[in-house]
């Protein structure tokens, strides 16, 4: 099975993530990136799903494991192709001209909650899974251009307290605060209603695209200007 793959349900491009925990490493950048890219080719493709695939996790985020064998290799270069290889699946999810929709199926840790935040909009389900951002436990700094997508997508006033404590959050609260949607009952509604609200999208790419174009703009500028000396320096962990 693949790490990620896609299919199409009439107008609606489904890509799942299939590796369990769904860390991010360089090759699940590639595997996203090459899922988009495809789900895109199909000119009858009017709005884009991502999810997970084992009812457990949406995704973990980074994988350290992964991270950690690249830095005790001394193999930088590695790591800082993971660092843009995200930065273009964030920023593809950012700018294709067609809706995007996280259907998380389970915990959304860390750069998988960070993932999420890129899309357009999210559903959750409310029976299993947290939303967390624990980098603030774990000495690993936010980029520059992760703040700026997650601003948008999730009020500030709960940005900053879900960023600053670490706190984990329920489907419940996050639909509460508008970070998701919907808070849907079970994995089975999470896919339900996240495919048939994505089924309502029929809006022309050209305008589409557009609008989110000209609505991300800053963000992207700052991936492109404000993320790239942090991922040179590869300052991505603080001790004390």
């Amino acid at each position: 099975m693949a790490i990620v793959e896609w299919e199409k349900d009439e107008s609606v491009a489904i890509i799942r993530m299939n590796s369990g925990e769904n860390r991010h490493n360089l090759e699940f950048g590639k595997a996203m990136c090459t899922a988009i890219d495809e789900a895109l080719a199909d000119p009858e493709i009017k709005a884009i799903v991502l999810t997970g695939n084992d009812g457990k996790n949406f995704s973990q985020g980074v994988d350290l494991e992964w991270l950690g064998g690249r830095l005790n290799a001394q193999d930088y270069q590695a790591m800082k192709d993971f660092m843009y290889k995200m930065n273009e699946v964030f920023a593809k999810l950012l700018t294709v001209p067609v809706p995007t929709i996280a259907a998380i199926s389970g915990h959304a840790f860390g750069n998988g909650a960070i993932l999420s935040c890129a899309c357009d909009f999210r559903f959750m389900r409310a029976d299993r899974g947290y939303f967390c951002f624990p980098e603030v436990d774990l000495g690993i700094p936010f980029l520059p251009g992760m703040i700026a997508f997650c601003k948008k997508s999730i009020p500030y006033y709960k940005f900053n307290e879900m960023k600053l404590t670490g706190k984990r959050a329920g489907a419940a609260e996050m639909e509460a605060d508008h970070v998701i949607t919907r808070a849907c009952d079970n994995l089975e509604s999470l896919m339900a209603e996240s495919v048939a609200f994505a089924k309502t999208f029929h809006k022309k790419r050209g305008i589409f695209g557009e609008h989110k174009k000209r609505l991300h703009k800053e963000i992207i500028e700052i991936m492109n200007v404000e993320d790239k000396p942090v991922i040179e320096s590869l300052a991505l962990f603080i001790a004390d």
